[in-house]
């Protein structure tokens, strides 16, 4: 006897290459999750300026997130339902602030002009958005995210290609045709109705020549290349929520035990060893303006320069020393756990005092030679560093603390929303400015190297000779915006340095070109 009798239910094995782990979504993507996809690439093939921070990146942003949203709520419904339901995680419900941190990160683009700030901005939102679409909680389970990224991008567009396809199965041969017939219309209407408007009044041919930017091929290129790869990280994505990969075996906090004495013997010398350290070099740690008055031939440069990369990197390793403790130290017996917590709880509060040393010294430094990018992200980053001791002293209440990577990470992303916020370059410029009616010096080179966020700052300035010059070089290093670029730190400093022109501009380039 041949053919199917009854209607069979899964799930079924999967024979895939990923097999269990990663077997797929199991249906085609959804019409909308198709539809959204491919809007949101092409908003951001149109809005975004590759070049700049600006508004455009908000923008792309916003509709990126939307389309990812569409393609989770709206799903293509079972052609035969399963028999037995797999519950697979789609994430912790903190990845909505991980959502609301990508956007905010991409957003500051809009309201900062420094680029060094938006490229860390932008960076940091690839590890916000992954933490976003991983239902997993470890810091191995963002990081296979990345890896996978690749392959969820593949299949992903295989399964949106199924999901375009599916429009015949449903009985709609026709929906492309009239898709297209459709569009046809719609921008005949537009080109026929838009170019009338335009030859009518010269406002509106104004405001239509400046968002519709000057077709040539490298236009083109770069709206094929934007949307290119925006289509790829969002399907990538997609595909990811839909599908997450089975790691549930990369949140295990702790992994194979060690001996007792092949931890404790190890990080109870490192504690030593700190201790001997902060107690001899107390003095050199917290002795400021004076150590340096009565050591010979110390200088504030030096003072500050010496030993502070070292206990950078020192506060740094500590933390990966302390993760692998707190992963491989047994904890299953009461004297395990008082020894855990004595010997870490030393370690990290020693290194808290490592980190008071390091940002004692980058205070002096400043005090003394005044604030750069440089030496305010590793303030920023050195604070955070304490922030995380910190948590591990807390976390060593309970000993378990599957929560502290996720925030601590959240902690990063927050300090530098708040730096953005606070405007470094602006910093920066006001420091110089209070420091040049002290001293009577000012560094003309480095300034005008400042971003616009600057310039309000830098208006201030006493010297109107320094204070013209300054804003003149940064004006004429500012491009101009159309609508994708615009930016609200650099549209006020324009309004700013129509207010003081310049004079001089020869005497002026070469005061800022001397060095």
């Amino acid at each position: 006897m041949t053919g199917q009798l009854g209607q069979l239910n899964g799930p079924w094995p999967s024979y895939t290459l990923f097999g269990r782990r990663w077997a797929g979504p199991g249906r085609p993507a959804s019409t909308a999750t198709v539809v959204a996809i491919l809007a949101a690439s092409a908003v951001a093939a149109l809005s975004v300026p590759l070049d700049r921070a600006g508004l455009g990146w908000f923008i792309a942003a916003l509709a990126g997130t939307a389309a990812l949203v569409v393609a989770r709520i709206i799903r293509v419904p079972e052609a035969i339902p399963a028999a037995v339901r797999r519950d697979i995680g789609h994430g912790s419900w903190d990845r909505w602030f991980w959502g609301t941190a990508t956007v905010a990160l991409l957003a500051t683009g809009t309201f900062r002009a420094a680029g060094w700030l938006f490229t860390l901005c932008l960076l940091t939102a690839t590890l916000t958005g992954a933490l976003a679409i991983t239902h997993g909680r470890s810091l191995r389970s963002v990081a296979m995210t990345y890896l996978l990224a690749p392959v969820a991008a593949t299949r992903g567009g295989l399964w949106l290609l199924r999901g375009a396809t599916r429009m015949r199965g449903q009985g709609s041969a026709g929906v492309p045709i009239r898709v297209l017939a459709t569009t046809a219309v719609s921008i005949a209407l537009l080109a026929v109705f838009g170019g009338l408007f335009i030859s009518a009044d010269a406002a509106f041919a104004r405001v239509f020549e400046a968002a519709i930017p000057e077709i040539r091929p490298i236009t083109i290129f770069r709206w094929a290349f934007v949307g290119g790869v925006t289509a790829v990280l969002l399907t990538a994505a997609a595909f990811l929520r839909a599908a997450p990969p089975a790691t549930g075996d990369l949140d295990r906090t702790e992994g194979r035990k060690v001996n007792r004495l092949e931890w404790a013997v190890p990080l109870s010398l490192l504690v030593l060893l700190f201790a001997a350290f902060v107690t001899i070099q107390l003095t050199v740690l917290f002795g400021g303006n004076q150590h340096v008055v009565e050591t010979d031939g110390l200088t504030y440069a030096e003072y500050a320069r010496s030993g502070f990369w070292q206990l950078c990197v020192v506060t740094a390793l500590t933390l990966v020393v302390l993760a692998g403790a707190a992963r491989w130290a047994p904890r299953t017996e009461r004297t395990d756990r008082i020894l855990l917590r004595a010997v870490l709880g030393a370690l990290a509060a020693l290194t808290l005092v490592i980190v008071a040393s390091a940002l004692h010294r980058m205070n002096v430094y400043t005090d003394t030679y005044g604030l750069t990018r440089l030496r305010l992200l590793v303030a920023c980053c050195e604070a955070w560093f304490g922030l995380v001791l910190v948590m591990v002293l807390v976390a060593g209440i309970r000993i378990r603390a599957p929560w502290l990577p996720r925030v601590a990470i959240a902690a990063g992303v927050l300090a530098l929303l708040g730096l953005s916020v606070a405007n470094p370059d602006g910093l920066i410029a006001e420091n110089h400015v209070q420091r040049y009616e002290e001293t009577q010096r000012i560094d003309l080179p480095y300034l005008s190297d400042l971003s616009p966020d600057a310039v309000p700052a830098l208006a201030g300035l006493d010297s109107e000779a320094y204070r013209s010059c300054l804003l003149m070089v940064i004006g004429e290093r500012t491009p101009e915006d159309d609508w994708r670029g615009w930016n609200l730190a650099r549209e006020t400093a324009r309004e700013v340095i129509a207010e003081h022109p310049e004079d001089s501009p020869a005497w002026c380039w070469d005061q800022v070109n001397r060095y």
